[in-house]
């Protein structure tokens, strides 16, 4: 399993994300405020990073349009985004945000390990979406 940069503020959320995706050879990275996230990306350049759409202080669409920005700008390296939604109509903000993928919580724990190792393992250029 990659590296995995998981920005939530709800507890839950962290819990959840980790209870899915940790084993033994996992390694999965938290930070709880949204203004971490490019620091983190910058520092520990994961294979994935998922962000949940709400967190406090800059939300999980911000956020994505953030590490977008910068890496076009190129200041970061390319890292597959999973937005973790609050209901079906946020998959439209997803794709704004240009996202790789999304799910909509609560989501299981199988779904989520699949859509994270897809996004790891892909060689589809930056910005293509994922086929389902």
């Amino acid at each position: 399993m990659p590296k995995i940069l998981v920005a939530a503020d709800a507890h839950w959320v962290q819990e959840q994300v980790r209870a899915a995706l940790v084993g033994p050879d996992d390694q999965v990275l938290e930070v709880r405020r949204g203004q971490d996230v490019r620091d983190a990306v910058d520092r520990e350049e994961p294979d994935v990073v998922v962000l949940d759409l709400q967190i406090g202080n800059m939300g999980g669409i911000a956020i994505a349009i953030d590490l977008r920005l910068e890496e076009a700008a190129g200041r970061l390296p390319h890292a597959p985004i999973l937005l973790l939604l609050d209901r079906e109509a946020d998959r439209f903000l997803a794709r704004r945000a240009d996202a790789d993928d999304h799910l909509v919580k609560p989501v299981d724990a199988g779904t989520l390990r699949r859509a994270v190792r897809r996004l790891a393992g892909s060689d589809r250029p930056a910005g293509a979406p994922l086929e389902s």
